[in-house]
């Protein structure tokens, strides 16, 4: 197994496409620009889609589980039993994203990268496990290098099916206890920022729970710093299986030409991780919101983001990203459906 495919450039943009695209605008029965951001992000996604009308018919979520070795340090509210039984809640179901999916009519997957059990074989999920969780990256790194590979590998894999079976956007999402604290070490990493302007509550910590995250992630930052020389070794040093394989995901949708719908706070690590890694990748990922995790908004500034929504979600799962795709949608029913003047017979504006 190599990692050379991870330094493939991304596929570049269709700007005939969009300019296409924005010369529809231009003609389409309303005053320029009265429709806001829905008119760039239809004519970004027409760049991207390589067609000058767009279509989200296809969306397809794909929710990547794995363990942490970290939360032995007790930097989450919840028990990391949680993991593997939301995995089967998935499966069943009875989860946000399962909801929102079903009423998207959007395809759910669910890739188990290595949670601490094997839930076995479920409906609906995939096992590409890297092992039975991570180590604690308190005190070594958290995968092997053979395991980074593995968790990239599913995300890239994630990918593949999704573009093979034409889907048209790609909806990333992650389960994890304590996963807010390896993305948390990574942004930090990536950023060169400290754990206190980055460090939140994640599955609803106090004060008190908060510091102590607060202290691991230093102590993390401090033992592997040395080692952390690009964003695929800060992964494997203080990254989860999870978001390795969501990094990958990414990777592979640039490459291949698949646009991205980015969730919150640890799907932008995983972006912010896949961008430093991949000349061009940025130019195909959307930022569906802004998270209530406090380290969002450093994340969303240094990739010069701007989210579509604002509802003070932080779940994870993809379903910040979800709530999102009915306004792209109508985005490019607006785009699409819309009679230009010539069409309605209606006056344009007086030169």
């Amino acid at each position: 197994m190599s990692l050379s495919w991870t330094d493939i450039p991304a596929a570049p943009i269709d700007h005939s496409a969009r300019d296409e695209a924005l010369r529809r605008q231009s003609c389409l029965t309303k005053p320029p620009g009265a429709l806001g951001r829905l008119e760039a992000l239809a004519v970004r996604l027409a760049g991207l889609q390589g067609r000058a009308r767009p279509s989200l018919t296809r969306v397809r979520i794909v929710v990547f589980a794995a363990d942490h070795g970290v939360a032995e340090e007790g930097v989450s509210a919840f028990p990391q039993a949680v993991t593997v039984e939301m995995v089967r809640n998935f499966s069943r179901g009875g989860a946000a994203i399962s909801v929102l999916a079903r009423h998207l009519n959007a395809e759910l997957e669910v890739v188990d990268v290595g949670t601490v059990r094997d839930p076995g074989p479920l409906p609906g999920v995939v096992s590409c496990r890297a092992g039975e969780g991570t180590a604690n990256f308190c005190r070594q790194p958290a995968m092997s290098a053979a395991q980074l590979e593995i968790a990239l590998a599913a995300g890239r894999a994630a990918a593949m099916r999704a573009q093979e079976a034409g889907v048209e956007l790609f909806v990333g999402g992650e389960m994890g206890i304590a996963n807010t604290t390896s993305a948390t070490a990574l942004a930090c990493a990536l950023l060169d920022e400290a754990p206190e302007r980055m460090v939140g509550p994640g599955t609803g910590l106090d004060a008190a729970g908060i510091a102590r995250k607060t202290e691991v992630v230093r102590r993390a930052l401090a033992l592997h710093r040395s080692a952390m020389v690009g964003p695929l070794d800060a992964l494997r040093c203080v990254g989860g299986f999870e978001i390795a394989a969501l990094t990958g995901a990414y990777l592979a949708c640039a490459q291949a030409g698949l646009p991205v719908l980015v969730d919150g706070f640890i799907a932008t690590v995983a972006a912010l991780a896949a961008v430093r890694q991949c000349r061009g990748a940025g130019e195909w990922f959307l930022y569906a919101h802004a998270s209530a995790e406090p380290g969002h908004a450093r994340l969303l500034q240094a990739l010069a983001a701007e989210p579509i929504l604002s509802l003070g979600m932080r779940l994870g799962e993809g379903s910040g990203a979800a709530v999102a795709v009915p306004l792209l949608r109508l985005a490019c029913a607006l785009h699409g459906e819309m009679a230009t003047f010539a069409e309605a017979g209606v006056s344009e504006k007086a030169q």
